[in-house]
């Protein structure tokens, strides 16, 4: 089944937009194992690398079927993290 996710970046005004292939039964799973489904792909197939991210904050709404998510993307020691917002659904039919 095919997925679909938008990741916002409140400083930079940076919008990123994913689809994403998993199981039909995804959204059976705790949001923050959906998450790690959508970062799983990003990893292995967007950057080709591990990536480290924390979340602080993931809900699920089971009606509509999708999770929204806040945390941070930890691109360098070095350099302060990114907070991001995520949103992931079902890809719509049209």
């Amino acid at each position: 089944m095919r997925y679909t996710a938008r990741m916002l970046d409140a400083k930079t005004g940076g919008e990123g937009h994913y689809e994403f292939d998993s199981t039909e039964d995804l959204f059976k799973l705790t949001a923050d194992e959906i998450v790690t489904a959508f970062f799983d792909h990003i990893e292995n197939d967007v950057l080709k690398h591990s990536s480290d991210w924390e979340l602080n904050s993931v809900m699920k709404n089971r009606e509509r079927r999708v999770v929204t998510a806040m945390g941070s993307l930890i691109l360098d020691a070095n350099e302060p993290s990114l907070p991001f917002l995520l949103m992931i659904a079902e890809q719509s039919a049209h």
